[in-house]
C-alpha cells in the first residue's frame, strides 16, 4: 500500500511539474490566458518592400533614411545598412564566427549592437558601419532600443534592463506584466511615442509596454502577414543542413522598426522574403471601454 501512494504521489508531482513547466515557458505567453481585457490591434498592409530571404533578423532600425539591421546564426552574423525601397546591401560588417549577433539600436552616430552568448556587444560608426569597439553585456542578449536617454535590452525573460549609453552601467529594471501575470520571451524592441514595442518569441505576437511601469498597454496581432508557403523557408536547405531542421520559431517575427518622420511602422521576420509597412486598427474582438 505505502509502495503504490509513493508511485501514486510520484506520478503526481511529476504531471505538476510538466505543467507548471509548460506555463512558464508558454502559458505567460497566451494573452488570452493573461488579461482579456487589454487592447488588441490588428494591421493593414500599407506597401510591402524585399527583404533579404537568407538574414535571420535579430535587430532592425530605420535611421536616417536606411534600415539598420542586425542578423543572427553562429557564423553568418552580420550588421547591415539596407535600402528600404529596394532591399539592397549598401554596406555589411560581418561578425567575427564565434559571435551570434542579436538585436541593434542606434544613438547620434554610434549603432549598438548585441550578442546572445557572449558577455558584449559591438559598437559602430553609424555612417560607415566600421567598428568602433565592444561594450559589456552582463546578461544574454536579445532585443534593443534606445528611448532618447537610456538604452533598453531584454534578455529573453519577462524583464527590460535600462543602460546608460554612456559607460554601459545598468540603471534599472521593470517587470513586464498583463493582468498581473509575467510576459515572458520578449525579443526584439523599438522604442515608439513613448512605449515600448516587443516581439514575443516565437509568435507573431508584439507587446506594448509602457516603459514607466511594465505594463502591457495592448497586443498587436500580426498572425496570417506573412503566407504559409513563404514561411517555410525555401531556398535555405544549406543552412538548414548545418543547423538543423526548421520549426516555426525559425521563421517568427522580429523585426520591429518605426519612422517618427513619416510615422511608418515597419516590420519582418526571420527568413521573410518581404518587410511591410502597417497601419494598426483595433481588432473588432476589443473589448468595449
Amino acid at each position: 500500500m505505502k509502495r503504490t501512494m509513493g508511485r501514486a504521489l510520484a506520478i503526481i508531482l511529476l504531471v505538476a511539474l510538466f505543467f507548471g513547466i509548460f506555463f512558464f515557458f508558454f502559458g505567460s505567453n497566451d494573452p488570452e490566458l493573461l488579461s482579456d481585457d487589454l487592447p488588441v490591434y490588428t494591421y493593414e498592409i500599407v506597401r510591402t518592400y524585399p527583404h533579404d530571404r537568407t538574414a535571420f533578423t535579430e535587430g532592425l532600425v530605420f535611421s536616417d533614411g536606411a534600415l539598420i539591421e542586425g542578423t543572427g546564426l553562429t557564423g553568418r552574423s552580420t550588421l547591415r545598412m539596407v535600402r528600404l525601397e529596394t532591399g539592397e546591401i549598401i554596406t555589411l560588417q560581418k561578425l567575427p564566427d564565434e559571435y551570434f549577433g542579436e538585436g541593434v539600436t542606434v544613438s547620434g552616430d554610434t549603432i549598438f549592437q548585441l550578442t546572445e552568448q557572449a558577455g558584449i556587444g559591438f559598437l559602430y560608426d553609424r555612417n560607415t558601419l566600421e567598428t568602433r569597439g565592444t561594450f559589456p553585456c552582463p546578461t544574454p542578449g536579445w532585443g534593443l532600443t534606445y528611448d532618447g536617454q537610456h538604452l533598453i535590452a531584454s534578455d529573453g525573460s519577462d524583464r527590460l534592463t535600462f543602460i546608460d549609453p554612456a559607460n554601459f552601467r545598468p540603471l534599472h529594471q521593470i517587470e513586464v506584466r498583463a493582468g498581473g501575470v509575467p510576459v515572458r520571451n520578449l525579443n526584439e524592441l523599438e522604442y515608439i511615442e513613448g512605449e515600448i514595442y516587443a516581439n514575443v518569441w516565437p509568435t507573431d505576437r508584439i507587446a506594448r509596454i509602457s516603459p514607466r511601469t511594465g505594463e502591457v498597454t495592448g497586443w498587436i496581432d500580426l498572425e496570417g502577414i506573412l503566407s504559409p508557403s513563404d514561411r517555410k523557408a525555401v531556398g535555405l536547405s544549406e543552412i538548414a543542413g548545418k543547423e538543423g531542421n526548421f520549426s516555426s520559431s525559425w521563421t517568427c517575427l522580429n523585426g520591429i522598426a518605426y519612422d517618427p518622420e513619416g510615422k511608418r511602422l515597419f516590420v519582418t521576420g526571420k527568413f521573410w522574403p518581404t518587410l511591410y509597412e502597417i497601419q494598426l486598427t483595433l481588432s473588432p474582438d476589443t473589448p468595449p471601454d
